[in-house]
C-alpha cells in the first residue's frame, strides 16, 4: 500500500463496442474508510468493480489493490479481499454448511473457529435455520445473507460490495451496517456500490458519483455539495444535480402533479 491507499485507480477505461461503460475514471480508497460508488442504472458501477477484481480486462488505465495488479497477481490479491456481487454468485447445489466448510478449506481457516464465526453471523442475520438447506431453495434475501457471510469469513482487509443489502430486511441491514463498522474499526476498508441514497449517506465516508462511465464527483458529502453548488442539500439532490437529472426529475414531478390536480378537479 502507498500512504494507506488500499485501492488506486487511474484513467480506467472499458468499452463494449460503442458503449463506453467506464470512460477514464480515477479514485483512491484508503485504509479505514467506506468508499461509496453511486450512479444511475447502467452508469458503470458494476463494470468498475469487475475491473478491480480482475474479472474483466481494462482497455486502458491502471488498477492497484494492496500494491498488486488484479490481472497479473489475481490469486495473491484475492487472498485478502471479500466480494459480494449484485446477484448472488454462490454454489446453489450446496447447503450453506457445505459452502462455508469449502471456503474454510480453501482459505486454510481453522475449522472450529470458522464454524463458530459462521454461526455467530448467521444468528445475527436471522439465517441459522437455513444452515443445512440447499442454497437453491432460499429466497434472494437469504442467498444474499449467505454471500455476505462468505465474503467476511476469512476476515479480509478489503470488502468489495456490489449492492450488498439488496433484498435484505431492515433488521439484517442494521446487522450488516454493524459488521461493516467493526470491519472499519479493525483498520479494514470497504468499497460499497449502491443506488440507495440514504444508505450511502449513512455509511460512506467518501463517495464517487459515476454517470455514463465518467466520474462526475468525488469526496465527502460536504465536498460533493460544494461541487454541485448545493449547500445544505441532501445527497439525493446533489446526486441528481451532478448526474444532470435534476431538471428532468422536476419536469416529471410537475407533469404528474398537474395530471393529479386535473383528475381531482374532474372528480369534484
Amino acid at each position: 500500500m502507498i500512504d494507506n491507499k488500499i485501492i488506486i485507480v487511474r484513467d480506467l477505461k472499458k468499452y463494449f463496442g460503442e458503449v463506453k461503460a467506464v470512460n477514464g475514471i480515477s479514485f483512491d480508497v484508503y485504509k479505514g474508510e467506506v468508499f461509496g460508488l453511486l450512479g444511475p442504472n447502467g452508469a458503470g458501477k458494476t463494470t468498475t468493480i469487475k475491473l478491480l477484481l480482475g474479472l474483466l480486462e481494462p482497455l486502458e488505465g491502471q488498477v492497484s489493490i494492496f500494491g498488486l495488479n488484479p490481472e497479473r497477481e489475481e490469486v495473491q490479491m484475492k487472498k485478502n479481499v471479500g466480494y459480494v456481487s449484485e446477484e448472488p454468485l454462490i454454489f446453489k447445489s450446496l447447503t450453506p454448511k457445505d459452502l462455508f466448510n469449502f471456503i474454510a478449506s480453501i482459505r486454510r481457516l481453522d475449522p472450529k473457529e470458522a464454524t463458530e464465526r459462521v454461526q455467530e453471523y448467521l444468528e445475527g442475520l436471522g439465517a441459522m435455520e437455513h444452515y443445512e438447506q440447499l442454497i437453491a431453495t432460499l429466497s434472494h434475501g437469504n442467498k444474499q445473507k449467505i454471500q455476505i457471510v462468505a465474503s467476511i469469513l476469512h476476515e479480509p482487509d478489503l470488502l468489495i460490495l456490489d449492492e450488498p443489502i439488496s433484498g435484505l430486511d431492515a433488521k439484517s441491514v442494521r446487522v450488516v451496517k454493524e459488521i461493516l463498522d467493526m470491519h472499519i474499526e479493525k483498520g479494514g476498508a470497504v468499497l460499497f456500490s449502491t443506488h440507495i441514497m440514504e444508505v450511502a449517506e449513512d455509511l460512506c465516508d467518501r463517495i464517487a458519483i459515476i454517470n455514463k462511465g465518467k466520474l462526475v464527483g468525488v469526496g465527502t458529502i460536504e465536498e460533493l455539495r460544494k461541487q454541485a453548488d448545493k449547500f445544505g442539500a441532501s445527497l439525493e439532490e446533489v446526486f441528481l444535480k451532478l448526474t444532470e437529472e435534476d431538471s428532468s426529475v422536476e419536469d416529471i414531478v410537475k407533469k404528474l402533479r398537474n395530471s393529479y390536480k386535473k383528475k381531482i378537479k374532474e372528480i369534484i
